[in-house]
């Protein structure tokens, strides 16, 4: 199915651009999410007249993501979990809690669906983690899993 891309999506294409993707991709993620649309005619002109509107817009996303990049860059955050006694965690840390850590300590808003840890924190320690701020940004963040002393 051929979609024109409404912004930059990462390792798909850039803004403009009319591409070749599998029919659920389009409908259920890049359609839906309005990041593209149907490549008709009609639609081919209507976004070669508001390209470069649509390539402001994706710079000032850009330069935004860029601010909070800058802000959490290589920080670290601690967070405290239950574990047992071989240090390994009841459940795991998972991309909502990250969330919250980041929301509470830098009252910034970074979406779950951005972060990606690198490998799974299940137990305690150090665990680096990728956060995707736009197509073009990244950010790293360290997350320490610490021993909760406490049982609730």
């Amino acid at each position: 199915m051929k979609v024109i891309l409404l912004e930059n999506v990462k390792r798909i294409g850039s803004i403009g651009e009319v591409i070749d993707v599998k029919r659920g991709f389009a409908r259920n993620f890049l359609i839906s999410n309005k990041k593209a649309l149907y490549a008709s005619k009609e639609n081919i002109k209507e976004v070669e007249k508001i390209k470069s509107n649509l390539a402001k817009k994706d710079n000032e996303k850009k330069a935004e993501a860029q601010k909070i990049s800058e802000q959490i860059n290589l920080k670290e955050y601690s967070i405290n979990k239950l574990c047992t006694e071989n240090k390994e965690l009841y459940g795991s840390v998972k991309p909502t809690e990250i969330s919250k850590l980041i929301q509470e300590t830098n009252k910034i808003d970074i979406k779950p669906s951005m972060i990606q840890p690198v490998r799974e924190i299940k137990s305690l320690g150090k665990y680096i983690v990728k956060i995707t701020l736009h197509s073009a940004v990244d950010a790293e963040i360290t997350i320490n899993v610490q021993s909760a002393e406490t049982i609730q």
